[in-house]
């Protein structure tokens, strides 16, 4: 039986250690103590607990891309026809080759906040509040 500390736990479902400590508190999430007194969860439990958490980001909605990961443009090279837009988003760093062109248009730069759709092989970088405007 794998378990996780709580500070595990937040990190692999990319909340807060006190949003994890809620839904122990809740009741959605079973916990031990270890002998230090460290509250512990089961792996098990935390992988259905992860699995029924609804995201609360709809940029989803209308593509069939389901990995929409927001983000901040933290560096943008280009040349005549390409460019390469590198990202953070949360603890990953996303690179997704494009033309110069979109780049242009999408007026991507550094400290532009941004979704970067992926699908398959590609990363489609669309501006966070796109749908929003549309």
């Amino acid at each position: 039986m794998v378990q996780y500390r709580l500070g595990e736990a937040a990190r692999l479902l990319g909340v807060s250690v006190d949003t994890v400590r809620r839904h122990v508190d809740a009741g959605r999430l079973a916990s031990t103590r270890s002998a230090g007194q460290q509250r512990l969860v089961d792996g098990a439990d935390l992988a259905r607990l992860a699995d029924s958490l609804e995201s609360d980001d709809e940029s989803g909605a209308g593509s069939s891309a389901r990995n929409h990961l927001l983000g901040i443009v933290t560096r943008v090279v280009t040349d005549k026809v390409a460019a390469h837009v590198e990202m953070r988003c949360g603890p990953f760093r996303v690179v997704s080759l494009l033309t110069r062109e979109s780049v242009d248009e999408l007026g991507l730069a550094p400290g532009v906040m941004v979704h970067a759709v992926i699908k398959a092989t590609n990363v489609v970088v669309e501006l966070a509040d796109a749908r929003a405007t549309s």
